[in-house]
């Protein structure tokens, strides 16, 4: 009797990457088939520019780095742009919660797959959708000056600045979801997701001259610098900057120092990342 030809065996390779593009894609899936979670993490960040730029305009004393016509809502932009990338890729990896009280982590986890490549999967599907949504909001940006609900907005992103803008952005974008997977990784419930939302991210995300300057001295001007979401939001202020060059100063890393602490963040967040799928827990055999 003629044996059947046995499958050939996969090759390290496609057992590496196959798993991340696999995870990858359904994260993707998920989030366009869950519309209300595309309209929370666009439309809210894009009301609280509208409106605090309104507010905000009159008040508003650009800071020494800036130039004397820098607007509130040319400042607030890169913070904004920020904000709904966290929100995204953060909020993207509640799914580790979910999946593991419906049985597909522990499904993933006991199969031949590297952990890694979990790991990987998980920040690279996140990833992909805190940048597509960052990248919409920062192209909405002039038509938003256009139909006059932001008149004081300049930007100067370029078709040839784009390139330096997505790859800043998906380094940012897959530091955070690495954090929002070491946050999410311990937790059993969303709800003690969230309570780290609010008393944690969202400060993060406010002492990191998104909302107003760092200042030139004084107890916060230290946290901001000290936070490393600072250095995304300024990198990303460089880079949408209307006029080139923006100097140096306390409150305004240079690019160099941007891209360093964001580069080295981001390897440390995935480090520990890949650290804790690699112990075994209880809860993921529940």
């Amino acid at each position: 009797m003629n044996q059947p030809a046995s499958l050939p065996a996969a090759g390290p390779a496609k057992l590496f990457l196959l798993p991340i593009m696999t995870l990858a894609q359904r994260e993707v899936v998920r989030f366009l088939r869950q519309r209300t979670r595309v309209i929370g993490a666009l439309v809210q960040p894009i009301l609280f520019w509208i409106l605090f730029g309104a507010g905000l305009r009159g008040s508003f004393k650009p800071p020494e780095w800036a130039a004397s016509s820098m607007t509130y809502q040319e400042y607030f932009f890169p913070g904004v742009a920020v904000m709904i990338l966290m929100f995204t890729a953060i909020f993207s990896t509640i799914s580790i919660i979910e999946d593991r009280k419906e049985g597909f982590l522990q499904g993933v986890l006991v199969s031949p797959v590297p952990r890694i490549s979990i790991v990987l999967g998980k920040l690279l599907g996140g990833t992909i959708l805190a940048v597509l949504q960052a990248v919409l909001f920062i192209f909405l940006g002039p038509l938003l000056k256009i139909v006059g609900l932001a008149p004081d907005f300049e930007t100067g992103i370029t078709l040839a600045g784009f390139l330096p803008l997505v790859l800043f952005l998906f380094l940012l974008g897959f530091s955070l979801t690495a954090l929002g997977y070491l946050i999410a990784w311990p937790m059993e419930s969303t709800q003690g997701f969230h309570a780290i939302m609010s008393v944690f991210l969202m400060p993060m995300w406010l002492l990191s001259g998104s909302f107003f300057p760092a200042g030139e001295s004084g107890w916060l001007s230290w946290i901001i610098r000290a936070n490393p979401l600072t250095y995304g939001v300024t990198g990303l202020r460089r880079i949408l900057a209307p006029e080139a060059g923006l100097p140096s100063a306390p409150g305004n890393p240079s690019m160099s120092v941007c891209l360093s602490v964001t580069t080295v963040v981001c390897i440390i967040y995935v480090a520990i990342a890949v650290w804790m799928t690699l112990q075994r827990s209880t809860r993921n055999a529940r």
